[in-house]
């Protein structure tokens, strides 16, 4: 089993850019297909980003793909969101997922405003 607490969220303008970390403990992390999740306000939960165990493999939600960096480091048991050029439409709840759904964070919270 696996925990995961997201970090890096905040308030950011249009433009700007955002690191998201997702920090693992437990067995497994570095076998685990990873996530980034988002929940906009008063929307379903959506997809983000993949990145495959060996980082050979990544995917991206049209929205973001050429923004977002998806990116892990299995020695430090973390995975990444390297956010640029923000949208208001990229404010959410920002989760990461292990193990295709099997585990979540609780989530941060990213606000894009002018």
């Amino acid at each position: 089993q696996v925990q995961l607490v997201e970090s890096g969220g905040g308030l950011v303008h249009p433009g700007g850019s955002l690191r998201l970390s997702c920090a693992a403990s437990g067995r497994g992390f570095g076998g685990y297909t990873m996530d980034w999740f988002r929940q906009p306000p008063g929307k379903e939960r959506e997809f983000v980003a993949r990145i495959n165990w060996s980082s050979t493999s990544t995917n991206y939600r049209d929205s973001v793909r050429g923004r977002f960096t998806i990116s892990r480091d299995n020695a430090k048991n973390t995975l990444y969101l390297q956010m640029n050029n923000l949208k208001p439409e990229d404010t959410a709840v920002y989760y990461c997922s292990a193990n295709l759904g099997a585990y979540w964070g609780p989530g941060t919270q990213v606000i894009v405003s002018s």
